[in-house]
């Protein structure tokens, strides 16, 4: 694997993808792990000398996509109704052709059927990632949903999504998944390279005082990242006479209106006015992770990979996560674990006082335990989720593509 240069992209002197067109479609550029990795490989594609178009709605980062050497191409990719996706398959195609694409890879599900069609219609390699659990029961629902399972490659973003992808569409998937893990950027998630002073501007932004230890969740507000299980602990820890701690809660709400103000009554009801506080979108993540006491996952259904407690661990800031999903690939923990080797702390979901307990007890470790964990911690991301790793592994599958 090439290994990246002092800008933290692939050196383009070795060119493996010299001339070449890949085209990424994704709904929206906006927060989120599949949005971020679109901007990466885009980034790493330019640098091994192809054309990187992303066809995409837009959103917050294009900017950083055109910086990067990505090519934004406007596209109505977040379209659902059936017949706008058929049209769609056709501009695709149109736009393919006039653009010279050899490759196609899709990361959402409603593009990713426009993208087959036209991928189809060409004779063109397509691939798939599969960035979530997308849930459904229906024969409508895992229909819509098999399309993530039908490209030529099916990367899944860990061991547990590849084991739910074989369990619901065993027809489409059969032997084509590569398990890819999320790559996160060591260079960025470091706790050298967050200076004190973006903590501490931080810090400000949020109005939180320099005695107040803060645990974080940072997820975008919807009802299954776990917020209200996070609320309910804090209270369970106000109780308990824990102090000075200010609990953030960072992400956008997208629209949910309804569920922000369902936050902000569960807090008052509670009596955590001046505890927990609704920062919005943060655009420092580093920063953030790097200012919290801990970060919280506390999600309540599986998450497919869970960037953040990766991130989290990344720069030293031990997290607590529920127990579902991919996070025992994520997170070193007992049974699985001796407790020696743990590099964070698991909870089952829904369990507000369990996640309050391992809360208390990660606030109350003396310095070198907790030193001997955030390093046992960022070994582990190094060891299985570098940005490179996830690099090196997505070029692998194109060139595979497109030497056929």
């Amino acid at each position: 694997m090439n290994e990246p240069n002092h800008t933290g992209t692939f050196p383009s002197e070795a060119a493996p993808l010299a001339g070449l067109t890949i085209l990424q479609i994704i709904p929206g550029l906006d927060a989120g792990g599949a949005e971020r990795t679109t901007v990466d490989v885009a980034e790493a594609i330019a640098a091994a000398g192809g054309r990187a178009l992303v066809a995409t709605e837009g959103g917050r980062l294009v900017g950083e996509l055109q910086a990067k050497g990505g090519v934004w191409v406007p596209f109505p990719a977040q379209a659902k109704n059936p017949a706008a996706m058929a049209l769609n398959a056709l501009k695709l195609a149109q736009l393919c052709r006039r653009e010279g694409v050899k490759l196609i890879h899709a990361r959402s599900r409603a593009p990713a059927w426009v993208a087959l069609g036209a991928a189809r219609r060409l004779g063109l390699p397509f691939v798939t990632t599969y960035h979530g659990s997308y849930s459904g029961v229906s024969g409508v629902k895992v229909l819509y949903n098999s399309v993530m399972a039908r490209g030529d490659v099916v990367i899944a973003n860990s061991h547990y999504t590849a084991d739910l992808i074989r369990a619901r569409h065993p027809e489409q998937a059969s032997d084509r998944i590569r398990v890819i893990h999320r790559g996160t950027d060591l260079s960025v998630f470091n706790p050298s390279a967050v200076t004190a002073g973006r903590v501490e501007a931080l810090r400000r932004t949020w109005g939180v005082s320099s005695h107040e230890r803060i645990i974080l969740l940072a997820a975008r507000l919807t009802a299954w990242k776990g917020q209200r299980v996070l609320i309910e602990a804090a209270a369970l820890l106000r109780d308990r006479g824990l102090k000075d701690i200010a609990v953030v809660l960072a992400g956008d709400a997208q629209g949910r209106e309804s569920y922000e103000r369902e936050l902000d009554a569960l807090v008052a009801a509670r009596g955590l006015d001046g505890i927990v506080r609704r920062v919005g979108h943060c655009t420092d993540m580093p920063a953030a992770f790097r200012a919290a006491s801990v970060v919280a996952v506390p999600s309540v259904e599986p998450e497919a990979f869970g960037r953040s407690a990766v991130e989290a661990q990344a720069l030293g800031t031990p997290v607590v996560v529920t127990d579902i999903g991919a996070v025992p690939e994520t997170v070193l923990a007992p049974p699985e674990t001796e407790a020696g080797r743990r590099t964070g702390w698991r909870v089952p979901p829904n369990d507000p006082a369990a996640l309050a307990n391992a809360l208390a007890e990660l606030l109350a470790l003396g310095a070198s335990a907790r030193d001997a964990l955030t390093l046992r911690a960022r070994n582990h991301v190094e060891a299985h989720f570098s940005l490179e790793a996830m690099i090196g592994d997505t070029l692998d599958v194109y060139r595979g593509l497109l030497q056929r």
